[in-house]
């Protein structure tokens, strides 16, 4: 399907991958909502900026406020409701790339562990095998740095849970490095943000059928 005039880099600070008269492709820096939060000072995020240029734009997915990487919206509430169907029925392929405290003692694996939101914590979720949600999470190890005694993974969720990527690593011994909620501190001075971005997308255009797919390197 052939896509609008769409890769530019918006003087407010976020770069649109794609578009076409369905969906778009935005990339999200860090440091910035998805959608607004409570109170005015949380009132400028992705979605509102994306509408000053495409004002039928909806908020399909999220990701977290100091990740960074690729986003779905779609174009019109019946596109968000097709779009929103291959989400809730894992229709949609993900990745990211991470770099985390330590080295992995294998190369690739899978982390199984069930979340829940820490109530008393919150925005905090934690590991919880009575009542948390079934949670899964692919990693392979792309480089290791030994003199900063940090990796670089790829991450795959097979699930969406809230914060899974960052619960998971941090549960398994290797919090991403400037991960402002779940490192310590030693780990979260390692980096000057968050370093976890999402870097691939691939999905069935809702519309033609058509397999579509982006990438959006990491500039960490």
């Amino acid at each position: 399907m052939p896509s609008e005039n769409n890769s530019f880099t918006a003087s407010d600070g976020f770069t649109l991958i794609y578009a076409d008269p369905y969906l778009l492709i935005a990339n999200k820096p860090d440091a910035l909502l998805t959608v607004p939060g409570r109170g005015e000072d949380k009132h400028d995020c992705l979605i509102t900026r994306v509408q000053t240029r495409y004002p039928d734009a909806l908020i399909v997915h999220r990701l977290d406020f100091n990740t960074s990487g690729l986003l779905v919206l779609a174009r019109g509430k019946s596109i968000h409701r097709r779009l929103s169907l291959l989400f809730q029925n894992r229709l949609v392929e993900k990745r990211y790339v991470a770099v985390v405290n330590g080295k992995p003692a294998q190369d690739s694996g899978r982390i199984d562990l069930p979340l829940i939101v820490d109530w008393p914590n919150r925005p905090l979720h934690k590991v919880d095998f009575e009542t948390g949600k079934p949670s899964q999470t692919e990693y392979r190890v792309l480089s290791y740095d030994p003199e900063h005694h940090c990796s670089r993974l790829e991450l795959t969720p097979l699930t969406g849970r809230t914060h899974q990527l960052r619960v998971h690593l941090q549960a398994i011994g290797h919090t991403i490095l400037g991960d402002p909620l779940y490192a310590d501190t030693a780990v979260r001075a390692k980096a000057s943000r968050l370093l976890l971005h999402a870097e691939y997308i691939a999905f069935d255009h809702p519309e033609s059928g058509e397999a579509l797919s982006f990438s959006c390197p990491a500039d960490f």
